[in-house]
């Protein structure tokens, strides 16, 4: 069977077991901050299995996609050295809410896999949990019998916590599981070692590829754990690992999941990849062809992971998800170009054979394959050249070691501040008869993720229920203020902000963070005091109020009251972003995509698609077009709940990469109409005024353009009228304020000129006078001097000294703006006859003036704080040269 074949199939058997299919939920989370990314099949319907939302339906199939490569679950540094870890990979799913349990579920796994895939009963085996006596969980009897009316005793496997007792994270929904294992070797292979031995046990062959978990345990901070409301299913099987198995093969990668992805990058190295089969049955593969396989394993993986995050609409970034991404991407582009000689950007050409691959189940990327194209392009090229400085760096890293180990400080500070790969910085070392001190990299490397922890770690203690039941709700669209109680409160420890409470409210007028808007700050106000809402935001369909501090009567009744003017300021920059999309799409085309927001209440950042700079004249016909808008006086059209396909056909935009139910809210200004959970204003005409200050690129057909609305515009104006009476008032209040301003340019470049003259005059002057103070010492004809001079004409004005004189050693100090500053020139015979190093020297002489520098062995600068360093510096350069 084809994968696409094995996908539908999967989804087909349990709709005909009542089961409702669902699409894939985006790869990247944007309302849940406890993840990053989407990393098993359960994460989007957590807020189920805590009973803070109701189902669509109680039984749901899907195929989700899922990236781990960060957090608890990372098997990023695995990716390519096996055959069977993957960044992106899917998950088959089939959910019980509260509906069916163990009885269903384990019969319904063994007659998909035995009944409908027909795979060999003889080569599965299953695990049950044996209990575990310090949790109070005992062993799994019910699995244990279920199982026994399928197979054999001596092929139920009892699995201790670590197999068989699944948990997301350190806190949350858990159970014990039942896995179902295939056993993928020769029969000559099976018949020496049973495969009960290997089930658990790493081996390539023999794997896991389904995995009922009975959701009945939550677990608390503690780490006890206490009985959910309800029983819940939630089955993983691994979608590649199960193509493996149906299509004869002994890696996920000679499946039709990769091999037309593996066959184009083939096509474009003009390398082969080696199959796992071959490679079985030939031990003599050569070491240059296994790393040939690994970094196609990786290019082939990666590809998949970055495309479906951008498709969704996470592009790669230098902070959070996005840097994640960025690091997924580098690593592919690293691996290709030191193992398969691509110097030149090539993975955006995979895209297309997985858009054609894929776009049928997941028409997003599909419908994003341009985009995603360009944003890849892009950033092969930007790291391309990033390696190449990367590889000019190290060389002087390597110039400047001491002995034959470089520091391992050093290595961090490539990888760190350039990117520039540490595995790469090995291999370049040992090719040159160098090594690396890992020990010091690995303490550097460490101490920086101690400073990230620091700075984000947070411990988060159990929810205090108040109010029982789910009796949360939003009533923000229709009041600013209202009476509340609060239902549930949590303490959240932040190293970065010190200790918070989060407070739950029945019925809250307060706005959750979320669709790029800001969350609303606040009160909540009781007869005897105040209580501070700094923040909003949401969690597993929760509403959190962020305090600094829990009024000292949570039981009693509050009034919780939106600060208005901060909202009405931000629903003006909300509703004029919509606005704003519309303007692009009319006048740059129907491409432009939004690609991300931010709306607060001092301005709106909009990122869109588009492939060239938004010019000044386009940026004047966006604002145009947004304030006729305003003028116009549009009403706001609210339909708080339309059926999703009902407002797509009527035109609403949908934004790729946003979860969006069966009903949705649809915000209407006069043709502008969006789909959107936000706040906005209800008239146009309530925007006052729009206004764009920036415009510019973020990635690869990316553009971002910042605007103002309302109170900002009129500061904005305010600003600039002061700006110009203070620019009138310096130039001595001409009559013509823009003549006055031309002429003085006219008069500086004249002086420029002027200076430049006389200062080339000084250097030429200077350099005759400080030709004939050469001196020799041990045959090396030496200058050392404090010249009068900026640093960029004393470092010229020493490399021309050097080059006019054989034997050369120059060195020539100054100070601009009050810090010093050393050149050293040495003539390139000294270089190679005498061993001196100009870097060596300027590392020296920076002791002196409490500085540091280098370059390259001919010719290095240093800057420094200590001035009056500069003389003791210059009377050691005797001293350096008698010891050479």
């Amino acid at each position: 069977m084809k994968s696409q074949d094995i996908r539908k199939a999967y989804l087909q058997f349990f709709e005909s077991k009542g089961h409702l299919i669902v699409p894939s939920a985006p790869i990247v989370l944007k309302d849940d901050p406890t993840l990053m990314f989407n990393n098993s099949g359960m994460a989007q319907f957590k807020e189920y299995f805590l009973g803070n939302a109701t189902p669509k339906s109680n039984r749901i199939t899907d195929t989700q996609k899922c990236l781990r490569v960060s957090g608890k679950h990372n098997d990023l540094e695995d990716v390519g050295f096996d055959t069977y870890h993957h960044t992106m990979f899917e998950m088959l799913g089939n959910w019980s809410f509260g509906d069916y349990f163990k009885k269903e579920a384990i019969p319904w796994a063994w007659e998909f896999l035995t009944d409908v895939l027909k795979l060999d009963k003889d080569r599965l085996y299953v695990s049950v949990f044996e209990g575990n006596e310090a949790e109070n969980v005992p062993f799994d009897q019910e699995a244990f019998d279920i199982w026994k009316q399928f197979v054999s005793e001596d092929r139920i496997i009892l699995g201790n916590k670590k197999d068989n007792f699944w948990e997301m994270g350190d806190q949350g929904p858990c159970g014990p599981c039942s896995e179902i294992h295939i056993d993928l070797r020769t029969d000559a292979e099976r018949a020496e070692v049973s495969g009960f031995s290997l089930v658990n046990a790493d081996h390539p062959q023999v794997v896991e590829i389904w995995n009922n978990v009975f959701m009945e345990f939550n677990r608390k901070a503690d780490g006890s754990l206490e009985k959910l409301p309800a029983q819940h299913v939630d089955t993983g099987m691994g979608f590649e690992r199960l193509c493996m198995a149906m299509q004869d093969v002994t890696s996920n990668y000679d499946t039709d999941v990769f091999t037309p992805l593996i066959e184009k990058v083939e096509q474009i190295t003009g390398l082969k990849y080696t199959t796992n089969d071959v490679i079985l049955n030939d031990s003599e593969e050569s070491e240059e062809q296994n790393k040939t396989n690994i970094a196609i394993r990786v290019v082939v993986d990666h590809v998949r992971a970055v495309a479906f995050a951008i498709a969704d609409g996470q592009l790669p970034s230098n902070t959070g998800a996005g840097y994640v991404i960025r690091r997924i991407l580098r690593r592919a582009i690293r691996y290709g170009f030191t193992f398969l000689g691509t110097k030149e950007p090539f993975i955006n050409q995979l895209v297309a054979v997985l858009a054609d691959q894929m776009g049928e189940f997941f028409p997003e990327i599909k419908k994003q394959q341009t985009l995603v194209t360009n944003v890849i392009r892009e950033e092969e090229a930007s790291f391309l050249r990033t390696l190449d400085q990367g590889l000019q760096l190290l060389d002087n890293v390597i110039a400047t070691a001491e002995g034959k180990e470089v520091a391992g400080t050093k290595a961090f500070e490539l990888y760190d501040t350039f990117g520039f790969p540490i595995d790469l910085t090995a291999l370049i070392l040992r090719e040159r008869g160098f090594s690396l001190d890992e020990a010091g990299f690995d303490k550097a490397m460490q101490e920086q993720k101690s400073r990230s922890r620091a700075a984000s770690e947070v411990s988060t203690d159990d929810w205090k229920i108040l109010v029982d039941g789910n009796t949360e709700s939003f009533v923000g669209y229709d009041q600013v203020e209202n009476e509340v109680k609060i239902t549930r409160i949590r303490k959240v420890d932040s190293k970065k902000d010190g200790v918070l409470y989060q407070i739950v409210l029945d019925a809250t007028p307060f706005y959750p963070e979320g669709g790029g808007q800001v969350g609303d700050k606040g009160t909540l106000v009781s007869a005897n005091e105040t209580i501070e809402i700094i923040d909003t935001k949401k969690e597993n369909n929760l509403i959190l109020h962020f305090a600094k501090k829990l009024p000292e009567n949570v039981n009693a009744s509050f009034i919780a009251k939106v600060n208005t003017d901060l909202r009405a300021a931000t629903s003006k920059n909300h509703s004029a972003t919509h606005l704003m999309h519309q303007a692009l799409r009319s006048i740059l085309g129907t491409h432009v995509e939004q690609k991300g927001s931010l709306v607060n209440p001092k301005n709106l950042r909009f990122d869109f698609s588009h492939f060239s700079k938004v010019t000044d004249e386009e940026l004047q016909q966006v604002e145009d077009f947004v304030n006729a808008r305003i003028q116009e006086q549009l009403p706001l059209i609210e339909r708080r709940s339309i059926p999703i396909q009902q407002a797509l056909e009527e035109g609403a935009m949908a934004l790729f990469g946003e979860k969006y139910g069966d009903n949705v809210r649809a915000i209407k200004f006069g043709d502008s109409m969006e789909l959107c959970g936000g706040i906005h204003v209800n008239n146009s005409a309530d925007i006052w005024s729009f206004k764009i200050v920036s415009e510019g690129a973020v990635a690869a057909g990316i553009r971002r353009v910042e605007a103002i609305t309302g109170d900002g515009v009129r500061q904005f104006f305010a600003s600039q009228e002061e700006l110009l009476d203070e620019i009138k008032v310096a130039l001595k209040n001409p009559q013509d304020t823009v003549k006055a301003v031309v002429s003085l340019q006219y008069e500086n470049a004249k002086l420029k000129k002027q200076v430049e003259q006389l200062l080339k005059e000084k250097i030429d002057r200077l350099k005759n006078e400080l030709l004939s103070e050469f001196h020799e010492i041990n045959g090396i004809n030496v200058l050392d001097r404090h010249v009068d001079l900026s640093m960029s004409a004393t470092k010229d004005l020493t490399q021309a000294l050097g080059s006019a004189k054989p034997n050369s050693f120059v060195v020539l100090a100054s100070v601009e703006d009050g810090l010093p500053n050393i050149h050293c020139y040495i003539a390139k015979e000294l270089v190679e006859r005498k061993g001196l190093n100009a870097n060596v020297v300027i590392k020296e002489l920076g002791k002196y003036i409490d500085g540091n520098g280098g370059g390259q062995p001919f010719f290095a600068s240093g800057k420094g704080k200590n001035v009056a360093g500069i003389t003791e510096a210059l009377d050691s350069i005797s001293g350096i040269l008698i010891r050479n």
